[in-house]
């Protein structure tokens, strides 16, 4: 494909040719979209503009982490799930790969997922729990998409992470403050990514994440 259509005409066609994702995947993740839209008229898990350019603004960008991930990677924890973005998503797309844990502390939208991976048959570990009440475990990979600002996110991902993780978070135009803030007491070895999907977007991959000493 040369080039893609804008957000609101990206459609599940579209998507499949940027990604290249098979017949199957893209089976489920119709399933997955149909659901967020019937949900979303009841309670409300994105907001109505961006779900007229859900392929674009939801499924594409939390996608284009999947040339990321680690090839040996093989657990995979997303913090503040929500809709399901990115963890869901990921998970679908690397089926029999990962195992992938999804975090969301708000029981309706925990339900929401729990019934999005049972549609969609992709088995899920779900944590209806505050990412900060987790207990320590070590992952392989950690995701984030519109969870918090960047000093919390690695502070929840501290938690979670072992000597190799890799954290990947989709972050937006107001990076730059952030980072500045989050270095003051972390060290990390940062690769700023261009998000495919927003001009102004960034995904920024996170190894060896760490605490500055006092």
């Amino acid at each position: 494909m040369s080039k893609p259509p804008p957000p609101e005409a990206f459609g599940p066609e579209d998507f499949a040719a940027a990604t290249g994702v098979s017949r199957e995947t893209l089976a489920r993740l119709k399933a997955y979209v149909g659901l967020l839209a019937e949900w979303n008229t009841r309670h409300n898990l994105v907001s109505e503009a961006s779900l007229r350019e859900v392929w674009h603004r939801h499924v594409w960008d939390s996608a284009q982490l999947v040339p990321l991930i680690p090839r040996e990677a093989v657990t995979l924890a997303d913090l503040g799930s929500g809709a399901g973005f990115p963890g869901l998503v990921l998970a679908v797309m690397l089926r029999g790969r990962l195992k992938v844990t999804l975090f969301e502390s708000i029981r309706k939208k925990a339900e929401f997922l729990k019934i999005a991976a049972e549609r969609m048959q992709v088995p899920v570990e779900l944590r209806n729990e505050r990412i900060e009440a987790a207990p320590r475990q070590g992952f392989d990979v950690v995701t984030a998409r519109a969870c918090a600002p960047l000093p919390k996110l690695v502070e929840y991902a501290q938690n979670l992470s072992g000597l190799a993780t890799v954290c990947l978070f989709l972050k937006g135009q107001n990076l730059g403050p952030e980072l500045t803030e989050t270095r003051k007491s972390w060290r990390m070895n940062l690769k700023q990514h261009p998000s495919l999907t927003h001009p102004k977007g960034v995904v920024l991959e996170i190894r060896d994440l760490g605490r500055r000493q006092a």
